[in-house]
């Protein structure tokens, strides 16, 4: 079991960066593939990025490769996304997924989201 807790949301204008950070309780932070998806209004929820267990593996939406980069901190419990050059279209309420499996299809625990509103 692990709890997640996003932080770092906000309105920013195109163009500019914003990091998003995911505090997960529980010992067993490191035997977790973790990931961050978003959701925007009257959409599905999508995938964004994932991590492996030690980090050495990362995957990224086409939408977001070259702009967001997805990192872990295994001594902290902390999942982080930095994402520069941020469009309208990445509005949308991200939240911070973990699994056993590593790519996430579906992820096992879910954080309650963060707002990230773009405007043009």
């Amino acid at each position: 079991q692990v709890q997640l807790v996003e932080s770092g949301g906000g309105l920013v204008q195109a163009g500019a960066s914003l990091r998003l950070s995911c505090a997960a309780s529980g010992r067993t932070f490191g035997t977790y593939g973790m990931g961050w998806f978003r959701q925007a209004p009257g959409k599905v929820r999508e995938f964004v990025a994932s991590i492996d267990r030690s980090g050495s593996r990362t995957y990224y939406a086409d939408s977001v490769k070259g702009r967001f980069t997805i990192s872990r901190g295994n001594a902290d419990n902390t999942v982080s996304l930095q994402m520069n050059n941020l469009k309208p279209e990445d509005t949308a309420v991200y939240f911070c997924a973990a699994d056993s499996s590593h790519p996430i299809s579906s992820p096992s625990f879910w954080g309650q989201g963060t707002q990230v509103t773009v405007s043009s």
